[in-house]
């Protein structure tokens, strides 16, 4: 649990160093002016590691300067109420991109000890819902979930990402001068004096300033300020102040991350891509207290109880940014969470949004149009503890197995609306309640619910299989399916394919070159084309940098 006293310090003025505009968090959350987005942006999302709510200037923090970060959110729509999918790594990631929580979805905890978790072919991320629609997609940093070997279904490139550079498990990335990094299938060998973070930002930088046809989707997914408090060199503004080594280096570690986030918005101003970008910052989970980090000193968690590993507030809020050149200055309360982040992203790109999902879309947020709003929020951590949120309600769970839960474990429900910072257990008070929020988080937890969906190859037998799953809520109807360069003599068409059922033809193989498998379809109205290329032949990277 975090302790001391917490800091609620609102956005104001013009921080130091860059030209904003005059905006407060009150001001921002009473314009009434809607925003805009472009059709089909290019979208960046920057997952910070182990960042707090409260380790940004816009959230309250006042030790630690992150300019850049309080100028997105002062330009941009601010997200109070944003969740992660977990309170710890791996399967906050999950949630991330596969637009489940962690009773549905197939990472639910971190390996501690065991295996590296793995995605399966079961599993349907964002990157692969936006590549099926004609995005170029990369994922730069932390991947977090094994084995360490191309060629498998949880690696990068098979989870719809066409680049991948950076740590495919969870462990390796704790190592911020690595002997090694991955380039999609390809282990890159190094000397162990380049940091880390610096490569990731330069590539990021080349990916986003590479341009072309296509939107994009770039996942930066850095590893900063997870332990070890590692920096190159000393901790710079913060190498005098009176803290602990780990505190000056951590601080330091959060000022570098906001420095690279500076930089990939200058590569879109250069590329001329701002424009036509909805850039999104957020975080995994609350903040660490490893290897002598405090996070109070920082009041990292702002006014939320516990840190990482708790399903306490402070461990599953997050900071959540939206910036786009179109969007309205504002502050946003209504609770989104990260498994929203993959219908968000369909809903964004003019594709048809998978079914089943625990997530929704929360375009209507970024504009100030409205969205749905969820019934209930679920997190599951299991043998250890589970929390389910219902409008104003908390009720947290915690399982036998945790000592001090005793033998039949321990309920807590907490009034965020009266108590945010969960100091005031009412269970006692509310049984009903409390038995009402038990019941539905038994029943929030089970088998992943989602139908199989998109684009399927298979080589075999001198043919290409080409499978359509129609894994959306409406049929897809004037369904053609085909290969590239081959439409005219090759296509099949069937008139409508069911929510949850599949279409498969076969096509003579080509002799040589790409093969590129295409299906159109009329969805909600709209005329959709999917995708899927055969990888070919990578291209060694050059790395450069410190």
């Amino acid at each position: 649990m975090i302790n001391g006293p917490s800091r609620r310090a609102l956005l104001a003025g013009t921080f130091a160093g860059l030209a904003l505009p005059a905006v407060t968090a009150a001001g921002a959350e009473a314009t009434a002016r809607r925003g805009s987005l472009p059709r089909r942006p290019n979208i960046l999302l920057i997952l910070a590691d182990d960042l707090g709510w409260g380790e940004i200037g816009s959230n309250g923090q006042r030790l630690i300067h992150t300019p850049n970060l309080d100028r997105l959110a002062a330009e941009g729509v601010q997200f109070k109420a944003a969740y992660a999918g977990a309170p710890l790594c791996a399967p906050s990631r999950c949630s991330l991109l596969t637009g489940l929580h962690a009773g549905h979805s197939t990472v639910r905890e971190n390996p501690e000890g065991g295996p590296q978790h793995s995605l399966t072919d079961a599993d349907l991320t964002f990157a692969e819902v936006l590549q099926l629609s004609g995005y170029r997609t990369a994922c730069i940093g932390k991947w977090g979930f094994g084995p360490e070997q191309p060629d498998q279904a949880s690696h990068p490139n098979m989870r719809g990402f066409d680049e991948f550079f950076g740590y495919i498990g969870h462990k390796h990335a704790h190592q911020y001068f690595p002997k090694y990094l991955w380039h999609n299938g390809q282990k890159v060998q190094l000397d162990g004096s380049k940091y880390a973070p610096h490569l990731f930002r330069q590539r990021a930088v080349d990916f986003i300033g590479a341009g072309g046809d296509q939107p994009f989707l770039l996942y930066f997914a850095s590893t900063l300020p997870h332990s070890p408090s590692v920096v190159p060199g000393d901790a710079g503004e913060y190498e005098d102040k009176p803290w602990s080594g780990p505190n000056r280096r951590h601080a330091a570690q959060v000022a570098r991350l906001d420095t690279d986030v500076a930089a990939l918005i200058r590569a879109l101003r250069d590329a001329g891509l701002a424009k036509d970008t909805l850039v999104l910052f957020t975080s995994d989970n609350g903040p660490h207290r490893e290897k002598g980090v405090t996070p109070w000193l920082f009041d990292s968690n702002g006014p939320y109880r516990a840190d990482k590993r708790d399903v306490y507030e402070g461990g599953i809020r997050v900071p959540l940014i939206a910036w786009s050149p179109g969007l309205s200055p504002r502050v946003e309360r209504q609770p989104v969470a990260s498994w929203d982040i993959l219908p968000t992203l369909a809903d964004l790109a003019d594709t048809p949004v998978p079914a089943n999902l625990d997530g929704l879309s929360f375009r209507g947020l970024l504009t100030g149009e409205g969205a749905p709003r969820h019934t209930h929020l679920v997190w599951n951590r299991p043998r250890k503890a589970q929390a389910i949120r219902r409008g104003r309600w908390k009720l947290v769970r915690f399982d036998p197995n945790i000592a001090a839960a005793g033998p039949e474990g321990r309920v807590e429900l907490y009034d965020l609306t009266k108590d945010p910072g969960e100091r005031r257990d009412v269970a006692a008070a509310r049984p009903q309640i409390t038995q009402e929020l038990m019941e539905l988080l038994d029943g929030s937890i089970g088998e992943d619910p989602r139908l199989p969906y998109g684009l399927r190859t298979e080589l075999t037998g001198g043919q290409v299989v080409v499978t359509l799953h129609n894994g959306s809520a409406v049929p897809w109807t004037q369904v053609e399916l085909g290969l590239d360069g081959r439409r005219r003599a090759r296509a099949h068409t069937v008139a409508r394919v069911d929510p949850g059922m599949a279409i498969s033809v076969g096509f003579p193989a080509p002799s040589a070159g790409r093969i590129t498998a295409r299906a159109g379809f009329r969805s909600g109205g709209r005329s959709h084309v999917f995708r899927r290329v055969h990888r070919g032949v990578e291209t060694p990277i050059t790395l450069t940098g410190q």
